[in-house]
């Protein structure tokens, strides 16, 4: 009965167009998470970024599955040595803007917008968003902002590394930085400057770039409006219902796309996304892993499994600096057998016990079904050669016997504790490996209680940014393809989630930055492997697998071109 009522709520909230034998033109997408904001500056989740690559164009695009080959897009060329448009030193990158692209509102594209759009996505830097990523190699900071607040940077040193150059727009890094191509070709998302400045937005000058750094995400206009030139075009959010229509750029400069209509909706019940998708509900559906057996063979449904993925998902994470008031998740916020105190997990043989106590193989086969491979590390073994003999946790509860009984002085083992691990529902496989962890903890020890917690993604990540949870399973995917867009964020003190979880080591920060600036592949892979003894030292998080991906959809639909960078599908080659 529960999945029949929420299989009808999810047709109802997306309305007319989930319909059997639906018209060709149109494609219904349905999936698990939610969309926070359509300002691209602001989002960071895969959902919304697997929608807003299809919208907003950027300098260049991937070839096809390839995650290192690029083709020009608003750039006419790709920017290499060889063609003179990347200095000899490495620092100075110059890409020709196209001409004749229009907005979505028909105005025309200019190199002043790319300029615009780069330094915006870097100056607004609110908290938690993406602007690390050009902040980092253009300007050699990850932030904006120290820990109080206080601005670092100063505006003339942004302007004079993104200028306008005639039809060029040139970018000067701080230092080489080896993926910087990667990461603009899937996050340099251009707008137009004078529709965002007509809006309420930033006007693009030095005298009010500081009113809008780090800004609420509901004061944007951008929160809930897009004005792109990419194929699809926005036609409305319904944030309280959950879902998302794009309609096809018919002046898009590459060519209109085939299907002209896309409805996204949010359905958190991973089995009504498979009854969708079953019922011709749903042209296309995000299904966990744990669904691809039964969906193999069904008639008029097409499984593509085992796709390349550069992920690390489900990572079990600590917080070492908890904040405990009016915390539920910490019980009593005491080492009493009733709760945990806010430094709970600043004792390593805390973070050893709960490693130890994971069941790594099991986890791969019966969990995940196989399907990926096993973590060691932040980064996947296709980006890192860590070694055979690379230090790991296994799977020994006499040793997580061994460091609860050493934590904290013998108290953890005397008295015990009461906790509770947070995921964000519909991940099936985070839930699953929340739970698994539990078991085997609390099997070690009767005054162990784990209690285990799934929370809407919004809630998730207020909680997690507000350092609420003791320990959350959350994951991974590359936004470009370089081991140090994992290492950073997991491993630097100025990384998302070394952040949330209040980690710093100087040893990490120094190693992270000497792997990004190395240039010889040899001496990269030797930083990296120093990386992962301290990543094992120091045992912060849990790395559980590098999952492969999985799409389902209706195999009427055609065109479906996968890369392992993308957070979502590409819809411009799709039609039905």
């Amino acid at each position: 009965m529960k999945k029949t009522i929420l299989l009808l709520l999810a047709v109802v909230l997306c309305g007319a167009a989930c319909q059997k034998n639906q018209n060709k033109d149109t494609l219904v997408v349905a999936h698990a998470g939610e969309m926070q904001s359509l300002d691209p500056v602001f989002s960071y989740d895969g959902v919304t970024q697997g929608m807003m690559f299809n919208v907003y164009d950027t300098l260049l695009k991937f070839n096809g599955a390839s995650m290192t080959d690029f083709l020009p897009s608003v750039s006419e060329q790709v920017p290499s040595v060889e063609n003179g448009l990347i200095s000899k030193d490495g620092r100075t990158y110059t890409f020709p803007i196209r001409q004749g692209i229009k907005f979505h509102d028909g105005t025309e594209l200019t190199p002043e917008d790319v300029r615009y759009s780069l330094l915006r996505f870097m100056l607004s830097d609110v908290s938690g968003g993406p602007s690390s990523l050009l902040l980092e190699p253009v300007l050699g900071v990850t932030s904006t902002r120290d820990e109080k607040g206080h601005i670092l940077i100063n505006f003339k040193d942004a302007e004079k590394a993104v200028r306008v150059d005639g039809q060029n727009v040139v970018i000067t890094l701080k230092q080489p930085f080896a993926p910087f191509l990667g990461i603009i070709a899937r996050w340099g998302y251009i707008t137009p400057k004078k529709w965002v400045a007509e809006h309420g937005g930033w006007d693009g000058t030095e005298a009010t770039w500081k009113e809008f750094n780090n800004f609420e995400k509901q004061s944007s206009y951008l929160f809930d409006h897009m004005n792109g030139s990419g194929p699809f075009k926005l036609v409305r959010w319904d944030i309280s219902g959950r879902k998302l229509q794009l309609a096809a750029n018919e002046n898009y400069f590459a060519g209109a796309p085939r299907i002209k209509s896309i409805y996204m909706m949010s359905v958190t019940e991973p089995s009504t996304l498979r009854l969708l998708l079953e019922g011709g509900d749903a042209d296309v559906a995000e299904i966990p892993t744990q669904f691809a057996a039964q969906l193999q063979g069904k008639p008029g449904v097409a499984v593509y499994a085992h796709l390349p993925r550069l992920r690390t998902d489900p990572v079990i994470f600590f917080t070492q600096d908890i904040n405990i008031k009016g915390n539920p998740d910490v019980g009593s916020g005491a080492l009493d057998g009733k709760g945990i105190p806010g430094n709970f997990f600043a004792d390593a043989d805390v973070r050893k016990g709960f490693s130890y106590a994971f069941d790594y193989d099991a986890f791969l086969s019966q969990a995940m079904e196989g399907r990926g491979s096993r973590a060691i590390a932040p980064a996947p073994a296709e980006l890192v050669d860590y070694g055979s003999n690379a230090p790991r946790y296994n799977f020994d509860l006499k040793k997580a016997k061994e460091h609860f009984q050493k934590a904290w002085g013998g108290e953890v083992w005397e008295k015990g504790f009461v906790l509770t691990i947070t995921y964000n529902t519909g991940s099936v496989a985070r839930q699953m490996a929340a739970e698994m962890l539990k078991r085997n903890v609390e099997s070690l020890n009767p005054k162990f209680k784990v209690d285990v917690r799934g929370v809407m993604w919004a809630s998730f990540l207020e909680k997690t940014a507000a350092r609420q949870m003791p320990m959350w399973v959350r994951g991974w995917v590359a936004d470009y393809a370089d081991a140090h867009n994992f290492y950073f964020s997991f491993m630097h003190s100025d990384g998302r989630y070394a952040l949330a979880q209040g980690y710093k080591n100087p040893q990490a920060d120094r190693l992270v930055r000497a792997a990004v600036e190395e240039t010889n592949p040899a001496k990269r892979t030797q930083l990296y492997r120093r990386l992962q003894r301290v990543v094992y030292d120091d045992a912060m998080q849990i790395y559980t697998v590098h999952p492969t991906g999985l799409w389902a959809m209706r195999s009427d639909v055609k065109g479906f071109e996968d890369n392992p960078v993308y957070m979502g599908i590409n819809f411009y080659p799709m039609y039905k």
